[in-house]
């Protein structure tokens, strides 16, 4: 069995490139969370009520926080959907993702 390792991947929000590092084995997944989260805050961008990033950021973060804490609420017991989809496991992949985010937007906080 071989190790996987980090691997930096160029990444596109609302226009935006931004360059983070993540296991070979999780790429499909963060770039699933990338579209989702591109998805939401292009929605809240569209709705014309927030304006600048930052807040359409932490709108776009709210409203996924709320989706996953109604999901929790529901149990903590494997959701394996009709289409084999795992939400446990997603749940673990997107917190390695928000790790790994987290780490890659820090130098960049210091530009805005």
């Amino acid at each position: 069995m071989s190790a996987t390792t980090a691997k930096a991947l160029d990444i596109a929000i609302m226009g935006r490139t931004y360059k983070v590092s993540c296991q070979e084995d999780e790429r499909e997944s963060l770039l699933e969370a990338v579209a989702y989260l591109d998805q939401k805050m292009g929605e809240i961008k569209s709705s014309g009520r927030v304006g600048n990033a930052e807040r359409i950021a932490v709108m776009a973060a709210l409203n996924i926080a709320h989706e996953l804490l109604e999901v929790r609420a529901r149990g903590n017991a494997p959701q394996i959907g009709p289409d084999g989809f795992d939400m446990t496991e997603a749940k673990r992949r997107m917190a390695s993702m928000r790790v790994a985010l987290d780490q890659a937007l820090a130098p960049q906080e210091k530009l805005l």
